[in-house]
């Protein structure tokens, strides 16, 4: 296992995690909570597939897995602030949909209900080999890495100077942070949060089609593997800040990388694969406990006995 070879594997892992993460990120600024990541990638997943199957066009499959997880979002933003569904309620059940709309599909139009695995699939633009070879460690690593990974580490500095360098992006942070001084300071504070999840599901879709576009080239039910939820953790964990957000999403996909190369040796593959929920398990843990002695009132000192 080479430092050049565990490095590529986990920009590989990291890129859909650190996509979901910023896709939760985002509205958690809008203050929403956003369950509903994991069923917005599983759409864009399903979506890229099926339109490369169909017309053969890396290109199309690319934008329509995009569309399709922003419309997901846009229907969360009716349900909820349409409709004022809870955001949690709403998200799961965005959720539960692409799980088994998704399988509908796959039983209804292509009679294959265990996935979709099309015979010829488009590639996505690869970072040529050799091409960065004068980087030492890291130009290897990333040749023959996907456009959509290099747009996902992109997204970060992206979402930064979004969130803190445009007008934008403050009206969306203060439509989060007092709904009613938003309104006052003439904010409208629902299209900010409707635009939070458009944005989440841009990314939700770039880490969707990065899953089944990448390197798989085909549809599983469920192939999210709980990497949304992952995201949200990452985003718990770095209090809603891009970079802090970013970090802990390569932390997690480095287990992921990590017990992919355990796999070699005679370990449970239980064990493997629990790695990255145990990782988020305990970046949760620590980083509740660190909110909680920050916030813990500064005891008060005994008065000295005479």
């Amino acid at each position: 296992m080479t430092a050049v070879s565990l490095l590529s594997s986990v920009l590989e892992q990291s890129a859909p995690i650190v996509l979901a993460a910023l896709a939760a990120m985002i509205t958690l600024r809008a203050n929403i909570l956003n369950v509903a990541v994991e069923g917005m990638m599983l759409v864009g997943a399903f979506v890229a597939i099926a339109v490369g199957d169909a017309t053969g066009s890396a290109p199309l499959a690319f934008l329509a897995a995009l569309v399709a997880s922003i419309a997901m979002s846009q229907l969360l933003a009716v349900m909820t602030l349409r409709f004022s569904a809870d955001f949690i309620v709403a998200g799961l059940g965005i959720n539960l949909l692409a799980a088994g709309g998704s399988l509908f599909a796959l039983e209804w139009f292509y009679r294959s209900p265990g996935g979709l695995r099309p015979v010829s699939f488009p590639d996505l633009w690869h970072v040529p080999a050799g091409s960065l070879s004068f980087i030492p460690v890291l130009g290897p690593a990333i040749e023959g890495q996907s456009i959509v990974v290099l747009l996902a580490f992109l997204a970060v500095p992206a979402c930064a100077v979004f969130l803190y360098r445009t007008p934008t992006g403050a009206y969306l942070r203060a439509a989060g942070e007092d709904e009613h001084a938003a309104r006052s300071a003439g904010i409208k504070v629902g299209q900010m949060k409707a635009l939070s999840l458009a944005i989440s599901g841009l990314l939700a879709g770039l880490a969707g089609a990065q899953l089944s576009m990448d390197k798989l080239h085909f549809f599983l039910p469920d192939m999210t593997s709980g990497r949304g939820f992952i995201g949200l953790a990452a985003t718990l964990f770095g209090g809603g800040q891009p970079w802090i957000t970013a970090a802990a999403s390569v932390l997690f996909g480095f287990f992921g990388a990590l017990g992919d190369r355990l796999q070699a040796f005679a370990i449970p593959s239980q064990f493997v694969l629990m790695l990255p929920y145990v990782a988020a398990i305990v970046g949760l843990t620590a980083a509740r406990w660190r909110a909680h002695v920050r916030n813990r009132p500064a005891r008060m000192a005994r008065p000295k006995e005479t």
